[in-house]
Order: structure tokens, then sequence, then C-alpha cells
């Protein structure tokens, strides 16, 4: 449809009515004459309206075409999953050494009384590779050789939305593009039936920390590469569904014709929203007959089921994980899961357990499902949360922390079998091969073939990209 700024700027009263007259009537003619050439034309147009990708060729030979993000909103304790700290054992209950703490950011334990709160569940070495791995995980540990840990991670931001902000742009600066949209910008998608940037959220096991939408946004990028977030239950996109009395062919009239109207009022101000908006309005009409094939469970064989524990369609984190890998083999491009749950400030003993439970046969599930399926060696598979918590407690739990913390990562020429890095004695502080979360970034785009450096979006006179300024490939966790 035509924008205020459209008529203010670009034409006359007399002008628009002139031309939409000669317009219309030629375009209603052709389709007179000729009624499949009007719809032929429209898919033609549709077609050359998806997005390619900037990055073409390639920087690089890729190890990865799709990415699987697997995010444990509110910040997984890694003193209680992947970071065993005996030391931090022996101390519990003991004041925390001040030669760590004096200066340090500390969210909701500033000013209180800190003591060590050692590890609340045991650990035990798993696989070929005796990874070390919290008893809470007895599915994940199955995947030990498959999987890297990193154990020194870093981030900027302490508290939650902030933190999640960073983790997802890599900046704190709220409006700028997500990492999928960065993806999607770069590589465009492998699928003409859905979007190539999908979002699933469930929620249990603790505090569920809110997950706001501009977590996905495109930012300062054309729209087109947002992420489209589906509902876990009930119809995956909201009036995905015809109305009653609408035939395919009459909703395909009435798309036809707004988006020849949109290509009019493109030709003359040349907004990449109003491409944007074309191709959604295609995307919408494609995603009718694609979506509901896509959540339709039914040809699942049975121990597909039971690997992952779910019969799909329940709103868990297990059927997500399901409709995760269905996303993948159709060509999604990056696909987000949230499983707001893990912010444990108090009764961090029992809210892990509890929130591992709901987590942990998925996640090893989907690792299995796509290396039977042939699918791991070219899909990245991450794991992990904003940030880690404290070796303090805070109270029986524990707070946020920025300074150390782990995460994991399989697939897409990723070397399974290996920690890379380490914290301190007591889990504080990343010691040995720090990983920023640029670090991190700059990884996940060196896998699908993109250099970090080179893909950027000149914004208000300045060239953009997802790391900022920094950032380096953690180049030993690569096949």
């Amino acid at each position: 449809m035509f924008s205020s700024h459209f008529f203010d700027l670009q034409q006359t009263r007399r002008q628009f009515l002139g031309r939409s007259a000669t317009g219309l009537g030629t375009v209603a003619l052709a389709s007179l004459l000729s009624p499949g050439l009007f719809s032929a034309v429209a898919e033609a147009a549709a077609r050359q309206d998806t997005w390619r990708g900037l990055v073409n060729p390639l920087h690089r030979a890729a190890t990865a075409k799709r990415v699987i993000w697997l995010g444990m909103a509110g910040g997984p304790s890694h003193l209680e999953t992947f970071d065993y700290k005996p030391k931090l054992g022996e101390m519990d209950g003991q004041p925390m050494p001040e030669s760590f703490t004096k200066g340090q950011p500390i969210a909701q334990l500033q000013g209180k009384e800190l003591k060590c709160l050692g590890p609340q569940h045991t650990f035990s070495r798993y696989g070929k590779s005796g990874q070390e791995i919290s008893d809470l995980f007895p599915h994940i540990s199955t995947i030990a050789d498959d999987i890297c840990i990193i154990r020194s991670m870093q981030t900027e931001q302490i508290n939650h939305d902030p933190a999640q902000t960073f983790m997802n742009t890599g900046t704190s600066i709220s409006g700028r593009p997500s990492m999928g949209s960065w993806v999607l910008y770069g590589l465009g998608s492998e699928c003409e039936n859905l979007p190539g940037f999908v979002v699933l959220t469930s929620a249990g096991g603790g505090q569920n920390q809110p997950i706001a939408a501009r977590q996905w946004h495109s930012g300062f990028l054309p729209s087109r590469f947002q992420g489209v977030q589906f509902q876990s239950k009930g119809d995956a996109v909201l009036y995905v569904g015809r109305p009653a009395g609408v035939t395919e062919g009459r909703q395909r009239d009435v798309v036809d014709a707004v988006n020849a109207l949109n290509r009019l009022s493109d030709g003359n101000v040349d907004n990449p929203e109003i491409a944007t908006r074309i191709s959604q309005y295609e995307m919408a009409f494609r995603m009718q007959s694609s979506v509901p094939d896509l959540v339709d469970f039914s040809d699942e064989p049975q121990y597909i089921r039971e690997l992952y524990g779910t019969d799909g369609g329940d709103g868990s984190f297990a059927s997500n994980c399901l409709l995760a890998r269905r996303l993948a083999e159709r060509g999604v491009r990056f696909i987000q899961l949230y499983h707001r749950g893990w912010d444990h400030h108090g009764g961090v003993k029992q809210g892990t357990a509890t929130t591992a439970k709901l987590v942990d046969r998925a996640s090893a599930a989907l690792v299995l499902d796509l290396k039977q399926r042939g699918m791991l060696e070219d899909t990245l598979i991450i794991w992990g949360g904003e940030f880690g918590r404290t070796p303090m407690a805070q109270g029986d739990g524990r707070d946020h922390h920025i300074k150390g913390f782990s995460i994991w990562l399989a697939g897409g020429g990723i070397q399974g079998g290996i920690t890379h890095g380490a914290t301190d004695e007591l889990g504080y502080y990343a010691v040995q091969d720090k990983v920023h979360v640029h670090d991190f970034h700059a990884t996940l785009l060196q896998c699908l073939g993109i250099d970090h450096k080179r893909l950027t979006y000149r914004f208000q006179g300045r060239e953009f990209r997802l790391t900022d300024v920094s950032g380096n490939v953690v180049e030993p966790i690569l096949v």
C-alpha cells in the first residue's frame, strides 16, 4: 500500500489518479486477455524477490549450512553442568577470597557477605574422550565424543535482557540486527516455503525469564531478515488457515493484486521495506500449504518420538527440538530455540535438576538424529545461555556471572570430544583460552563460510558488523 511519505513527496492527486487508472487498467486488460499471465508474472517476481545472500561466493569453504541454537535462557550454572570445581566444594560455606571479587561487577550480591557454594551435583567422565559432565545429563553424556565444551566463555552484560541482547546481537544497544538476521542477510535461505530464520520457545524448571521479540529482530537490516516466531502449541503460525469460504484461487487473486500495487509504489520510491512486504505476502501464501505439513508429526516413526521423548505439539522443549530437525530438513537457515527456566537465584540444586531433565534428552536426541541422517556434519548446534552463575551463594542459589561460563557445540565443522579453555579453581575467572562473545560470533560465521570482518552493512555513515570492531576465530575447536 502507498505510504503518506509517497503521497507527500512523489505525486499530486491528479498524477496519482492518472497513473493508477492507467496502471490498473493495463493490468486488468492483460488479465482478461490471458488469465494465467498475471499469476505467472507475480510468481516470477516473487522468485526474483527471494534473497540469495550477500556473500556469494562464500568467503571461504563452509563446514556448516545451517545453525540450530539451543538457548538456555536465564543463565545455566556452569558449576552444576559442565565445569566441575572440587576446590569450590572444599571451600563450601567459607568466605569467598576477596582477591577474586574485589572491584568486580556483581549483580544482586553487591554489598552482601560472599560465601562459597560448592557444586550441588556430582560429575563423571564420559565417552572415549573422558569429557567431564554433570550427572544431571545422562543423555547428553552419551554424546560426549560428539560435542566440544567451551569452559572459558566471557560476556559483558550482567543482567538478563542486556546479556541476551549482547549474546544475540554482539552489542547491548537495542535495535541492532540479531545473529540469525546477519546469517540470513549473508547467506539467504535454502527454503522457498518457510522463513529462513525461525524461533521457538518453551519454559519450565525455574524462573521463566522473559524473552523479548527484539532478540530475533533484524535491527537496521531490512525487516525481511528478522526471525519469525512459531507458536509451540496449536497453530504454529497464527491465521495460517484460510477463512471459511475463501478458496486458494480467491486468495491468490488478492495477494497478486496487493503485490501489484506494492510494486507500483516500489517503482517510485525504491523502499526496501516494500520489497519485504511483497516477499512476505508471497511467503505467507506459501506457508498455508507448508506449515500444516511441517507440524504434522504423524509421519515420524515411533522410535524417533521415543528418542526425543515427545509425540510433538505439546509446547515442550522436546517437541521444539523435533520441529527444529524438520525445519532443518526443509532448508531453514537459522533455527533458534529458547528454553526459559535456568534462572536459579534460589534452590539451585533442585532447580538445575528439574530444568536439566526437561532439556537433556531432546538435546542429545537432536544430535543423534541429525547424525544418523547425515546432517550433523553440516549443521552447527549450539547449547548455552547468556551467562553463568557465581561461585558465591545467594542463599541456596547463585547470582549472575559473566567472567567465566560454559557452552557446548556439535557438528558443522566443530571437533567433537574436546574441552576448550578453563576457569580458575573456583570457577570465577576464565583463565585459559578465553572466548569472548565476539570471538564466538566470529567462529560461528567462519563455520558458515563467512569472514566476520567482511559481512557488513552501512548504517548512519558507518559499516556495522555482528562482531563490532573485534572478535577472533577460535581455531583450535575447528576440524
